[in-house]
């Protein structure tokens, strides 16, 4: 999903600072379930269609079981190399969409830690996703994360 152009958030704006505030909460949220490897929880921060493309697309999850199922596996695959991952997001804009949905573009940064090792930068990604309201939750509908050392 490229970076669509839309207005910028503009804080001064009445809504706007505490619309940023809702997503940035929702994003420590996702990526806290995430890291704690509550990957069903994480799954259920998307829609029930909710789409995560990775790497330019080469690897795609749609809809929560097949999200529930790939994290669980990265998941497991980490466990047995005694690695932790943290995801850090920064650099969040929010621009919100006539119809209701929010664009949020953030920059990811994935640190690994080997168990009695120092952490390191393991990767570094920007994440474009399509957030909707879900009564007083967002969810995640399009996720596409573009990882910075591939074309």
């Amino acid at each position: 999903m490229p970076h669509t152009g839309t207005a910028p958030l503009d804080p001064a704006r009445p809504g706007t600072a505490g619309l940023h505030g809702e997503i940035t909460h929702f994003y420590a949220r996702q990526m806290q379930a995430l890291d704690d490897g509550r990957t069903d929880d994480w799954a259920r921060t998307f829609t029930e269609d909710g789409v995560f493309l990775l790497h330019g697309g080469h690897d795609r999850a749609e809809g929560r079981p097949a999200l529930a199922a790939s994290s669980a596996k990265a998941r497991a695959a980490l466990a047995e190399q005694g690695v932790t991952h943290r995801h850090w997001l920064g650099m969040l804009t929010v621009d919100p969409r006539p119809d209701g949905s929010v664009v949020a573009r953030c920059y990811a940064l994935v640190v690994a830690t080997h168990l009695g090792g120092t952490p390191a930068l393991h990767r570094s990604t920007v994440c474009e996703d399509v957030l909707v309201r879900d009564g007083d939750a967002w969810l995640v509908r399009h996720r596409q994360v573009s990882r910075d050392d591939l074309a």
